[in-house]
């Protein structure tokens, strides 16, 4: 049994929570949230017998083994190192880190404490995923890469209404290409690597992030095509395009529906069946890292998070997109 902690008590924990209690060797012991009554009411909603409102007395705790962190994403390296110097493994949520620097800071202190750190990339270990990599061989010389993660935010209304909400918060370091851009990236360079080369537009907000962008990204033989926004909505598939056929699914962040078109009109379905909440992917992975001694994953690996956060910083440095974390 792997006994849980969790910082952030908001409805990304709550997913992550339902999906754990699907597994059986996961036990949920402990949460951190800055407000103590806040943390008090999530704990009673979520039967937690330990709630802590001191981020050292929380990372110093023997009550629980591993932690999911689910705090903004200008927190998580910090929340992470300390975690990890006590002995605990992180589960983080996507974009692992502010930029490389944060990032890499985390994978070494991985390394030095002897403990799993793992991005929350929920996509890249569910079923269809997977099958979507073991099939790329079927539709020849792959040339181009297309994906697409455009959602309207609810936050943007009351950004629009002169309020200053978390996703748009330059402090946070969030906007779209962190919260939903990633989505598209990181499985791009789990199947085929680092780009060479990367173009990048963003429509920048007031606030000082971006509230929507497109990258064009270059390799060798084949480029990518990836637009993302929080501030209009997309109904677009995903593609990876083959000189034999193309691989076509339905959802950038969580595939449910996978086929391959050929180009003689055939049709081969490649959906996998698989759990309605895609985090519980990430959490078998996760606690099936620890269990077996191993240190990180193959798919959502430190090298894997170092590439994909590289991309965005190098995009947001084409689009003079900048975050206090980065001083």
């Amino acid at each position: 049994m792997i006994r849980f902690g969790v910082i952030g008590t908001n409805w990304i924990t709550e997913d992550f929570i339902n999906a754990a209690r699907r597994i059986g060797n996961f036990s949920l012991t402990a949460v951190y949230s800055r407000s103590e009554t806040t943390g008090q009411a999530f704990a009673e909603k979520h039967g937690i017998s330990h709630v802590y409102s001191d981020l050292d007395s929380f990372a110093a705790s023997g009550e629980w083994d591993a932690v999911y962190i689910a705090s903004p994403n200008s927190f998580h390296a910090d929340q992470a190192v300390l975690c990890m110097s006590h002995g605990k493994h992180v589960l983080c949520e996507k974009p692992i880190g502010s930029n490389t620097a944060e990032v890499a800071r985390m994978a070494e202190a991985a390394a030095e404490y002897g403990v799993v750190l793992m991005e929350a990339m929920k996509s890249t270990v569910t079923p269809n995923f997977l099958a979507i990599r073991d099939n790329l061989h079927k539709i020849g010389p792959v040339r181009r890469y297309f994906g697409s993660y455009c959602q309207y935010s609810s936050r943007y209304d009351l950004y629009k209404r002169g309020e200053l909400p978390n996703a748009f918060n330059p402090e946070f370091s969030n906007g779209a290409l962190m919260d939903l851009g990633v989505y598209c990236i990181y499985p791009l360079v789990v199947l085929f690597g680092v780009p060479d080369r990367i173009q990048a537009n963003g429509f920048m907000l007031d606030s000082g992030v971006d509230g929507a962008g497109s990258l064009l990204l270059g390799y060798k033989d084949m480029d990518a095509v990836i637009q993302y926004s929080k501030i209009v909505d997309s109904y677009a598939s995903a593609e990876i395009q083959g000189e034999k056929g193309t691989i076509v699914f339905d959802k950038i962040s969580r595939p449910d529906k996978v086929e391959i078109r050929y180009r003689d009109g055939k049709i081969e379905d490649l959906t996998v069946p698989q759990e309605d909440n895609a985090m519980y992917y990430e959490v078998r992975e996760f606690i099936s890292l620890i269990q077996s001694g191993a240190k990180q994953s193959e798919l959502n690996s430190h090298a894997n998070s170092l590439a994909v956060i590289g991309v965005m910083d190098e995009a947001r440095r084409l689009m003079g997109l900048s975050f206090p974390a980065d001083a």
